[in-house]
């Protein structure tokens, strides 16, 4: 039992608290933090970071739904705020099945102003809000806190250039947890932020500002002049005025751990007249000395024990396989080039990024400039290879359509995480790439189910000349790493050679009457009910699109009534409708996919279990 966190049902629970007792509240806030998470998985750095600062927000603002906005961005960030907003005795069910999100979302609670899974955006919806509030006339506050991260991706400064209209109530809460965006120079730089950021300098500021505008014909000129000279001594302080040269006024930087300095700062930008950049001072992973000494490990978690802390070993999994291959094969061709959006370790390029430094590119969280970036590097005779989630290379299809495809640029999209993803939910389920990818002209996805596989197509992509392919593998491990090619009547053309655009399991027994199509991870279930049970003709596919038209005239010369395909993608645009249009109309052939809608968390087995695509849901069909 907790002295205080139990008893916090609403933000109202935390205002009256004094310094003391919000100490002891956010020690056991953080407590609560490392428990859940070390059972549940989770992102535990980011979120012990942000505690006091969440604490002081929700002291200076009233955030509901018909209120003050508040926005986490990225929304990994929100723990706390679940916490404070009455989630404390659901928060043991956050990203179980049915349980709390990981991120904010207003369908569960009305604190939670916007949806917030994908980095950068928040700026924008709380220029939307603070619009929004002006058509109600009404005053609330829109508030985003936006992560140093987040400010790597171009859509932060659309929002930027948008919300610095005077007369905005809109704050944006800028958590630097790394490094300064202005670079401070020695004692006066820290001195001018201490003046700068009490409350008695802005009453006198105000008040000397009225009285010299009241010296008869020269008021005016000595305040613009005053004004010239102040600015002139910031930017020489700074290097950088962007936030005020765009119309906000800039406060900080500020201890983000002191909540008493945060709202006394946070009082003074809701007095403006004008939209507020508060740039917070924190520290991430905070109160725990294995996430403080090494954050990057401690993003996102799975289960782990914490007084040992979670294992920094690298997992052997498709993402570590295929950055070892680039390894592999950066050492024989000096063109071999990686890119990734901030997700170095995520996406297995970390090896990469130390033995070929000069050749790793982390363009940070701009998976648009990602892509053609890439495309840069191609024009010029290197072959990048583009290593990004499923989730997040939605926003780059435009530049890979127009910046890398018409020109039939070399480039590799490694779409790591592909196909279903569990416990990080809606926004980051890998089941939207097939549709949109396999419209891009020339393009060609392959999709492995196994470590030789994966290591096989990424090789393959590096000896190309031209032309785009994408390379989708699941998150986690291989399950078989390889398949029973014993009897080589099984197989395609009578040939043992795995690497095929596709390959056959009995394609010489006539008396079948049903096939099953499938690939990637979610081949090795149908692999399994074949094992169990070899009634039926098994079809693996490696290159998903385009298939060859000789596997078509296979499937419409066969005897097959029934041909089922099962996908880990969304039904509509999937390889199962291109297949589908593709065969006779007097065979059936049934799809078997995501039925169009949003993935919700769980585990990927219960993931599997929910779109009756798991083992059982194959052997049905036979």
């Amino acid at each position: 039992m907790y002295k205080y966190l139990n008893n916090i049902n609403s933000p109202e629970d935390i205002k009256n608290l004094n310094s003391d007792e919000l100490d002891i509240l956010c020690a056991e806030i953080r407590n609560e933090l490392m428990d859940t998470i070390s059972k549940n998985g989770g992102h535990l750095a980011s979120n012990l970071g942000v505690v006091e600062l969440t604490v002081a927000l929700h002291r200076s603002f009233n955030f509901n739904k018909d209120k003050d906005s508040l926005i986490f961005d990225v929304g990994h960030q929100c723990y706390t705020h679940k916490l404070i907003t009455g989630r404390f005795k659901k928060f043991n069910t956050i990203r179980k099945k049915d349980g709390l999100t990981g991120f904010m979302r207003p369908s569960e609670s009305d604190y939670d102003a916007f949806v917030t899974g994908h980095s950068s955006n928040s700026v924008s919806a709380a220029v939307g809000i603070c619009k929004a509030n002006q058509l109600l006339n009404n005053n609330n506050y829109s508030v985003a806190v936006v992560g140093d991260g987040a400010m790597t991706g171009g859509m932060f400064y659309e929002g930027l250039n948008n919300g610095g209209n005077k007369n905005n109530k809109l704050i944006i809460i800028l958590n630097d947890n790394k490094m300064s965006i202005s670079k401070n120079v020695g004692g006066l730089a820290r001195y001018l932020t201490i003046i700068r950021s009490k409350p008695e300098y802005h009453k006198f500021k105000h008040k000397f500002e009225r009285a010299v505008l009241h010296i008869p014909f020269l008021g005016k000129r000595i305040r613009n002049n005053l004004l010239r000279s102040k600015n002139m001594l910031k930017n020489a302080v700074y290097h950088s005025n962007l936030f005020e040269d765009m119309g906000f006024h800039y406060f900080g930087p500020v201890d983000g751990h002191n909540i008493q300095k945060m709202e006394s700062i946070l009082d003074i930008a809701k007095k403006e007249n004008r939209p507020a950049v508060i740039h917070i001072l924190t520290k991430k992973g905070k109160g725990y000395e294995y996430a403080e000494e090494n954050p990057q490990y401690y993003h996102g978690m799975s289960a782990f024990n914490i007084d040992e802390g979670g294992s920094e070993i690298i997992k052997t999994d498709f993402s570590f396989i295929a950055g070892d291959e680039l390894c592999n094969m950066a050492f024989e061709n000096n063109k071999i080039c990686t890119v990734t959006a901030a997700m170095r370790i995520g996406t297995g390029l970390d090896n990469f990024a130390r033995k070929f430094k000069n050749r790793f590119f982390d363009v940070g969280i701009a998976e648009q400039h990602a892509i053609t970036f890439a495309a840069g590097l191609a024009s010029k005779g290197f072959l990048p290879f583009v290593a990004i989630y499923s989730s997040f290379l939605q926003r780059g299809l435009d530049q890979i359509i127009h910046d890398v495809a018409i020109e039939k640029y070399p480039v590799t999209l490694l779409v790591d995480r592909a196909g279903l993803v569990g416990e990080d939910g809606e926004t980051h389920q890998g089941i939207f790439d097939i549709p949109f990818l396999k419209e891009v002209p020339g393009i060609k996805i392959y999709s492995p189910s196994n470590y030789s596989e994966t290591r096989h197509y990424i090789n393959f992509a590096g000896k190309r000349k031209d032309g785009v392919i994408a390379i989708r593998y699941p998150r986690g491990k291989e399950q078989f790493a390889k398949y029973d090619t014993d009897n080589k009547n099984n197989l395609k053309n009578n040939s043992d050679d795995l690497f095929e655009d596709y390959f056959i399991f009995n394609a010489n027994n006539k008396n079948e009457k049903k096939a099953i199509i499938s690939f990637g991870r979610l081949f090795d279930e149908a692999y399994k009910a074949y094992l169990n049970n070899k009634s039926f003709c098994l079809i693996k596919l490696n290159l998903i699109y385009p298939i060859k038209t000789d596997l078509f005239e296979f499937l419409n010369n066969s005897d097959f009534k029934e041909i089922h395909i099962f996908e880990e993608s969304i039904k509509s645009g999937g390889i199962g409708e291109y297949i589908s249009s593709n065969i006779n109309k007097n065979k059936a052939v049934i799809i078997h996919a995501v039925n169009n809608r949003f993935v919700k968390q769980a585990s990927v087995e219960q993931q599997l279990i929910e779109q009756k695509l798991s083992l059982k849901d194959i052997e049905d069909v036979l």
